[in-house]
């Protein structure tokens, strides 16, 4: 069965990357792109690439679901993203999120929705094999070290902090970790937002977020025990190629879901 992708973001970094891997997949067929720079061109061309592909790019996702399709890909920013789920939701199709910025209880509207609708929705702060490899360790390492802290890199005009993959991941060891033997944030005294920030249920974790020029995307989750540590690190390179392979993996199971899931590790064996 071929499955009618719209990809929102097509002229994004990741979005260049995913349009012509979606045009050469025998079981993807691109049904509609979304940018609004490049709103009324060919989606091929927007993406840099000689062919012609004969979808025109619309300049919103509302205009690109007029066109049948199956699952849309969001690969946009922060403060769109969401509305973008949920207009694709109430048209009936599955949805893949690959942009950063919601938090916990965006995902639980999200998932409210995609249940009534009977579609389903994967959510990823990153759609890396070996990013989500650094969350499954993590953890694992949980289990055992009480105390983490999460520092999150990125480039300097990164507009959300933390990212995607950082807030996915604290989120997730606040819910197995046992209590941290370090003061809670509200008995530090100086300045205490300098401990970073808790994200996650109960306590949550400590966030560190650094936006710098030089990163692109690194995250790292640290334990420490008496006497050790335990450090667990992914870096991104500069090309987006890493994301393409969970993304596609994704775009082929999430019609088979209801509701949402978090996490490209839900999907891995």
């Amino acid at each position: 069965m071929t499955i009618k992708v719209v990809m929102a973001g097509a002229t994004g970094w990741v979005g260049k990357a995913l349009v012509p891997v979606i045009l050469a997949e025998e079981d993807l067929l691109l049904a509609g792109a979304v940018s609004r720079k490049a709103a009324g061109q060919d989606a091929g061309h927007a993406a840099g690439l000689s062919m012609t592909t004969g979808v025109t790019v619309s300049p919103t996702l509302e205009d690109a679901l007029t066109t049948p399709s199956d699952v849309v890909v969001d690969y946009t920013k922060p403060d769109i993203v969401k509305a973008n789920t949920l207009l694709a939701i109430s048209k009936g199709r599955h949805v893949v999120i690959g942009t950063s910025g919601l938090g916990a209880d965006d995902y639980a509207e999200i998932d409210a929705a995609a249940r009534a609708r009977g579609v389903g929705v994967l959510a990823a702060g990153n759609f890396s094999i070996t990013a989500t490899l650094l969350k499954r360790f993590a953890l694992m390492a949980a289990k055992y070290v009480p105390d983490v802290e999460v520092i999150d890199y990125a480039s300097a005009r990164k507009p959300d902090a933390p990212s995607g993959t950082a807030r996915e991941l604290a989120e997730r060891l606040a819910e197995v970790r046992r209590p941290a033997t370090s003061l809670p944030q509200l008995q530090v005294s100086g300045v205490p937002a300098t401990r970073g920030a808790p994200v996650g249920q109960g306590e949550g974790v400590q966030v560190h977020a650094l936006r710098m020029p030089s990163y692109i995307l690194s995250c790292e989750a640290i334990f420490g025990l008496p006497d050790e540590r335990l450090t667990i690190r992914h870096d991104a390179g500069s090309s987006a190629a890493p994301y393409v392979a969970g993304t596609l993996l994704a775009i082929r199971r999430v019609g088979s879901m209801k509701g949402l899931v978090r996490g490209l590790d839900e999907l891995m064996e």
